[in-house]
């Protein structure tokens, strides 16, 4: 493949004619590719070996020591190989979630909402290096957020990171093991749920992404009728993702998509796996959990996607016999989400048909 667009990001956002040309340049990049990258400063890098290097360490823990790591209050925790299901087939990483880590004697965890609570963290090492990385994650989201609102030409450069304040930021630690003679499926074909994907990877490589391609329809992940799971998983053109020393690859996930009407799609993607094992981070730049949103651009439509109502319901989908989910059940725990709506929605408003 020919080499991904990739781009320096500036110390901060001003709204001057060259944060303009590079906004507009990210979003042709997306139209054209699906995916970008960006140069990595040398705090991100130390911040990621860090994480990396505390990753490998805790997946070569014994099994016990891992499924212990979990919670019934949040999503946060370990994930077993094939306890993930993609269209209706069993994906392969072993995987470790950090979500927004809330303690116990927060007014949210006490009232029961759902998806809130501690992160069942393995010891305090693992705890400071995902959570170092993930604080030079949010700010490079930031800046990307305030790029892409200048490309969007919209009015005001912080009318996406207005969503993002105090947002459910999240990430996915991937431990892929190596191919074997009777798999070679890491992840199945899907699209992220989220608002924006900012992943990295070691030198191994496995990563497959399909770029956008002329009048074809992609399905909405935030309907619940409708999942992207599966599509396109045996249709050409998919792109691999070489590793690249000091980068991060960036895409645009199916709040983005919703947001602008389809002017930027969400990237499909898929992970096959290697000769030997491969490390990923995922991470994702989100609305906060009570935010609402609405197009803005292209859409005369009265159209919302309540960001809490959206994350939960595409994590019970995706575990459905998890601790957490049953919990989520039994306590009947999506009446706040309710709650929320209620606060915020008409009455007659709906998800678009």
């Amino acid at each position: 493949m020919t080499a991904l667009q990739t781009f320096v990001l500036p110390e901060c956002i001003t709204g001057s004619s060259a944060d303009k040309a590079l906004g507009h340049a990210l979003i042709k990049a997306w139209q054209t590719d699906g995916i970008f990258q960006i140069t990595s400063t040398p705090d991100q890098e130390l911040a990621l070996q860090s994480a990396l290097q505390a990753s490998k360490r805790f997946f070569k823990m014994p099994h016990a020591v891992k499924a212990s790591c979990l919670s019934d209050l949040s999503y946060s925790g370990y994930v077993f190989s094939g306890e993930e299901v993609t269209a209706g087939e069993r994906d392969n990483p072993e995987i470790f979630t950090v979500c927004k880590d809330l303690p116990h004697t927060s007014e949210q965890v006490q009232q029961g909402w759902p998806c809130h609570g501690p992160a069942p963290w393995p010891d305090a090492d693992y705890k400071s290096s995902m959570q170092n990385y993930m604080d030079e994650l949010g700010l490079v989201g930031e800046k990307l957020l305030e790029l892409v609102a200048l490309g969007l030409e919209l009015p005001d450069k912080n009318t996406l990171i207005s969503l993002t304040k105090n947002g459910w930021h999240h990430m996915r630690v991937l431990r892929f093991p190596a191919e074997s003679s009777s798999t070679s499926r890491g992840i199945g074909a899907h699209t992220d749920y989220g608002l924006l994907v900012i992943a990295s990877q070691d030198d191994v490589g496995g990563l497959y992404i399909r770029p956008p391609v002329p009048g074809e329809k992609r399905n909405r992940n935030w309907l619940q009728s409708e999942s992207s799971a599966g599509q396109f998983e045996h249709q050409e053109p998919w792109t691999f993702v070489k590793p690249v020393p000091r980068v991060f690859t960036v895409f645009p996930g199916d709040i983005l998509q919703f947001l602008t009407d389809g002017l930027l799609l969400s990237t499909p993607h898929k992970v096959k796996l290697n000769t030997r094992e491969r490390f990923a981070f995922a991470y994702f730049h989100e609305p906060h959990f009570e935010a609402v949103a609405r197009p803005v651009l292209g859409s005369e439509r009265d159209t919302s996607i309540h960001y809490g109502e959206h994350f939960t319901n595409m994590f019970m989908r995706c575990y459905p016999e998890r601790t957490t989910t049953k919990r989520i059940h039994r306590e009947n725990r999506l009446a706040h989400i309710e709650r929320l709506k209620d606060e915020v929605f008409r009455p007659q408003q709906q998800y678009p048909n």
